[in-house]
């Protein structure tokens, strides 16, 4: 079968993470010491706040504890589509912010803004291509949603460009491919890992401590400041960042708002100049679909499609599952792949991996307080995040150092997303919800209820 031989060959672990010229982790922490700011997480929010935190204020001592190395967690994992959006995209933003948009679409602006100075300033080569992003309708049912975003974005001020299905082919040759919303300004695509890795060098060379293979044991208060137990150290500090995401590490209650999720993910080997010639693709896009379960693709740098989408749950949220270290959950992928372009099957796959998403009612980054107001978690990046993490670094140090901006009196500032009902429900909602987004588009009845019930959770799944 098609599926199982370009499957044959393949490594279980992130293509980006994969390279030779990846930087050799920091030492890890022994011993006590303190820090004006104790940042836990070393992926790109816990980056971009040890970044933003020695900019605002050199003399600030800030440390960065990571778990595992920088990036080996979801920074060293995404499809890496890069957009203004700092809330899972504006259709996302006006479901759960209706009011809040005029300020966040602002923020988005300025984010990427920031992003892109901070990019020129430290000289980080990410392999970063600014090329827009394709939203694709599967099937003439889709057009109306198509429809529907090319309004809402256009009326927003963006620049986009709506096409038919021979125009769309033209772009990405794909017979299922029957429209598409091309928006063209502030998006792209990039390398996470080597961003990742970039920041690091950047926040070092700012003078942030950063040390890896350290993981978080416990904090606790101890009045006008906190300490955080890890491994082998402790860190006491006036103020604590949680950059941890899906990992939810730092305090027992903010799982009760995030579930992890593993997103999947296909990279294929590099194509032939005649093997992309059968796409197209010349104008390199990143590109999201518009099935209940749907794929996004990118190209790399040397030509490779990345293809990822499905999701998975696994009970208690694994840092590392065994299931997805074998080829069982990649090949609906891949026969979503071969589906999306039969032109291409002469393909292989040389990478396949899993990231975690961090879901909640919001799909989007959030903050959770404790202690006081020592420590706040920024976090909830369910996709979207390589450059909404730098947003939600900003917001998250806003807060904990007791800022007065207008964007903190907003809702999205001051409001958190629902709670999430705990394990074993948790696994019982997620797995049939999983089976549900598999199968609707093709056999429909209990399940596109079941996914309608869950929407109006706060879920926007279907």
């Amino acid at each position: 079968m098609l599926a199982d031989r370009a499957l044959a060959n393949v490594t279980f672990y992130p293509f980006w993470l994969d390279r030779p010229d990846a930087p050799a982790p920091q030492a890890p922490l022994v011993g006590r010491t303190e820090a004006d700011l104790l940042i836990v997480g070393g992926g790109f929010t816990g980056l971009w706040a040890a970044i933003l935190a020695k900019e605002a204020e050199p003399s600030k001592d800030v440390v960065l504890i990571e778990a595992e190395n920088i990036a080996c967690g979801a920074s060293g994992r995404p499809g890496a589509i890069v957009s203004t959006s700092v809330m899972h995209g504006l259709h996302n933003a006006v479901r759960v912010f209706p009011e809040d948009i005029a300020m966040l679409e602002a923020l988005g602006q300025a984010n990427i803004a920031g992003f892109l100075d901070t990019l020129d300033r430290h000289a980080i080569d990410c392999d970063a291509e600014w090329n827009g992003e394709l939203t694709v309708a599967v099937g003439k049912e889709n057009l109306p949603t198509l429809n529907e975003e090319y309004e809402l974005h256009a009326r927003h001020g963006h620049d986009v460009v709506l096409m038919n299905a021979e125009e769309t082919r033209g772009q990405l040759a794909s017979p299922l491919f029957e429209g598409s919303l091309w928006a063209k300004k502030n998006s792209g695509t990039l390398h996470p890992a080597r961003l990742a890795w970039g920041l690091k060098r950047a926040a070092l060379s700012l003078g942030v401590r950063i040390h890896e293979h350290t993981p978080l044991r416990d904090i606790s208060d101890e009045g006008s400041t906190v300490v955080a137990a890890t491994r082998d150290g402790k860190v006491r500090a006036r103020k604590v960042l949680l950059a941890t995401n899906a990992f939810a590490a730092g305090h027992d209650h903010i799982k009760r708002r995030v579930a992890m999720v593993r997103d999947r993910i296909l990279m294929t080997e590099p194509l032939t100049p005649e093997q992309m010639d059968r796409i197209g693709w010349r104008n390199r896009q990143g590109v999201y679909d518009t099935r209940t379960q749907l794929n996004y693709m990118r190209l790399t740098k040397d030509n490779r499609i990345l293809f990822g989408g499905r999701l998975g749950y696994f009970y208690g949220g694994p840092r590392d599952p065994r299931l997805d270290r074998t080829p069982a959950p990649y090949k609906r992928l891949a026969e979503a792949f071969f589906r999306t372009f039969p032109q291409l099957d002469d393909i292989g796959f040389t990478h396949a991996w899993s990231g975690p998403i961090a879901l909640t009612t919001r799909m989007a980054v959030h903050f959770q307080t404790y202690h006081r107001g020592k420590v706040v978690y920024a976090g909830g990046y369910s996709g979207f995040g390589v450059s909404a993490s730098r947003f939600g670094a900003d917001i998250g140090l806003a807060k904990l150092n007791g800022a007065t901006r207008p964007e903190l009196e907003c809702d999205f500032a001051r409001t958190m997303p629902g709670i999430i009902p705990p394990e074993p429900f948790r696994y019982i909602g997620a797995r049939t919800t999983m089976y549900a987004l598999d199968t609707a588009d093709s056999k429909g009845g209990w399940r596109n209820l079941w996914l309608k019930f869950v929407g109006k959770l706060g879920f926007p799944l279907s």
